[in-house]
């Protein structure tokens, strides 16, 4: 069986080095459908991340748990203090001073989401000072606003599918999120909108806590790039029905397991 090494790693040291516990335990987050969600009929959580988890496991003969969050913000930190051997992540420079990223294998896109007689009309009129803007709290967009917003106001909800329903019940000005997670919420509500242009793109990464060293790092990144190169990645968001994202381009020539 092959293993996401370049050749030079034996099984067994890979093993040691992704699972030290002894399986493979990968961080799962629920927050954003896109990657994950819970199956309504089994209760067991399904996507592309969750695809990803199993098919690593494959490939270094562990066994498989899943540690499953309901915010982006615990699934970093569960892999940053090695609760989690593997994690699946927006990529972002405060994440990375703990977190080794791969390159992305999904990219999504962000949107604001305002009442239908709101005065925002697009992007540029959401930085002001009379607009409170909720994110989900630790996600990639607390993360990425916290940086860009200079003079609108951040309201963090506990989870991004909470966002929608914070902004509701508090009469925030605006909503930020993924675009398919709020055009769902905005389906079962009247008189919202979405502006009508992204205000980021969020690449989705596989990543290890720093301290497992640049080796596993390393491995990983093989993986993922193989992962997209295969098709892989494209079956599994097509087999959970997902619109709206696409299969980030493959970095690495040398995708070889």
């Amino acid at each position: 069986m092959s293993t996401p090494s370049s050749g030079t790693e034996s099984l067994p040291v890979l093993q040691r080095a992704f699972a030290p516990k002894g399986k493979l335990r990968a961080s799962i987050n629920l927050g954003n459908p896109i990657l994950a969600k819970q199956d309504p009929l089994s209760g067991e959580p399904v996507g592309v991340s969750v695809d990803l988890a199993r098919a690593l496991a494959e490939r270094l003969s562990l066994e498989l748990e899943l540690l499953v969050f309901d915010a982006a913000g615990q699934s970093v930190e569960a892999v940053s203090d090695e609760r989690a051997d593997v994690g699946f992540f927006a990529v972002d420079p405060l994440r990375a001073e703990k977190i080794a990223f791969t390159p992305p294998y999904v990219l999504i896109e962000g949107f604001y989401l305002v009442r239908a007689d709101s005065p925002v009309r697009s992007n540029r009129d959401v930085d002001q000072v009379h607009n409170r803007v909720t994110v989900g709290k630790g996600s990639a967009y607390d993360l990425f606003l916290t940086r860009e917003l200079k003079a609108a106001q951040i309201v963090r909800a506990p989870t991004s599918p909470a966002v929608v329903k914070i902004f509701l019940e508090q009469g925030l000005e605006v909503a930020a999120g993924v675009k398919q997670q709020l055009e769902a919420d905005a389906s079962i509500a009247t008189g919202l909108r979405l502006l009508n242009e992204r205000f980021m793109v969020i690449r989705q990464a596989m990543g290890v806590a720093r301290s497992r060293g640049d080796a596993t790092a390393s491995a990983l990144q093989r993986f993922v790039e193989n992962m997209k190169a295969s098709g892989f990645v494209s079956s599994s968001l097509t087999r959970h029905g997902i619109a709206g994202a696409s299969v980030a381009p493959v970095h690495c020539k040398n995708t070889r397991t």
